[in-house]
């Protein structure tokens, strides 16, 4: 390809602000992939759900912690992000003069859709003793008005590092919150947000699913809502989840959180059953369809082309910086 024929393709994209350029349906992909990362000394991160073409031509795999933990600690000069915007967001903010690119800019989350900056700084004010937890599933802006970051790996323990007297408020994820306080018995005061895929699940078809597999264990991200997590035999992080299949002693697993997780169960248990909780909108399974406009067709041309790429304010990337710092540290001294 040309250099013209390269410069006018980005030139398209830009113009489009997503990836709809006509590939050649003879080229190996996952060859050209694994090509351009040479060439470009550039690391690919995939979150767990991400479709299974993408997962297995990723050079890590991970859920938002370790996938933090990674884009830290990568000596490459590009990072491809294979996940949604905030998490692409997260490795620009640790990664300064490195080059972030993610496969479609419009991979974004209801979750953090649910917590608009401007309305978020001003419930903060209006607590001015609290402190500011925020899940990882928040954007920049956010970020930036936090004390500290947790994922579902590590908010148990990093709210746990408060006095028990301090006040603190938890955004975005009303679920995960809800969850932590009970767990902790703390009483945060919780932002109402929440994911769209893990509000979705119908305690009333997992019920009947669990008839029909009387020998499944139902296991649970803690995003879902209570009345799915008071039946759950297992709640944990993705990670967690996919570590406690492998552990284990059960055949059959119902498993509420995003289906592309289950791409790595059967890998890593090919012998053991996996079911995809049942949501109540009709749908068979219960995909992210923001984690699924990532493509290993857009994820080629992301790498050729190096964009869309990832900028941000260098303001509002050190605010947002300072508490992903306090979680990594918090992170490392726990085992985590």
């Amino acid at each position: 390809m040309s250099t013209e024929t390269i410069a006018a393709a980005k030139k398209e994209v830009e113009r489009k602000g997503f990836l709809d350029i006509p590939i050649n349906p003879s080229l190996d992909l996952f060859a050209e992939i694994e090509r351009l990362k040479k060439e470009k000394n550039a690391v690919l991160l995939a979150h767990y759900y991400q479709e299974a073409d993408i997962q297995d031509v990723a050079d890590y795999i991970g859920d938002s912690l370790g996938l933090a933990q990674q884009a830290e600690k990568t000596k490459a000069d590009m990072i491809v992000f294979a996940g949604v915007h905030f998490m692409a967001e997260t490795a620009k903010i640790l990664n300064p003069t490195k080059k972030v690119v993610i496969p479609d800019f419009k991979a974004g989350c209801s979750l953090s859709d649910s917590c608009p900056p401007p309305l978020f700084k001003r419930f903060k004010e209006q607590h001015p003793d609290h402190v500011v937890v925020s899940y990882i599933n928040c954007s920049a802006g956010i970020k930036a008005l936090s004390d500290v970051i947790v994922t579902s790996s590590n908010a148990k323990i990093i709210v746990e590092s408060f006095p028990k007297d301090q006040k603190i408020i938890f955004a975005p994820d009303k679920n995960l919150g809800a969850y932590i306080n009970k767990v902790t018995g703390r009483n945060m005061l919780l932002w109402n947000g929440a994911c769209m895929v893990h509000e979705i699940f119908s305690l009333e078809q997992i019920t009947k699913l669990k008839v029909r597999h009387p020998k499944a264990k139902l296991i649970a991200h803690p995003e879902c809502e209570d009345p799915i997590l008071r039946i759950a035999d297992y709640i944990g992080s993705t990670t967690g989840l996919l570590k406690y299949t492998q552990t284990d002693s059960s055949e059959e697993y119902i498993v509420a959180t995003e289906t592309g997780i289950l791409h790595q169960m059967e890998k890593a248990s090919p012998h053991k059953k996996f079911i995809p909780a049942p949501p109540d909108n009709g749908c068979a399974c219960n995909d992210c369809p923001h984690m699924k406009l990532n493509t290993l067709e857009k994820l080629y041309l992301c790498m050729e082309y190096e964009t869309p790429e990832i900028t941000m304010d260098e303001e509002l990337r050190l605010a947002a910086k300072k508490p992903i710092e306090r979680m990594l540290e918090i992170s490392a001294k726990a085992g985590l």
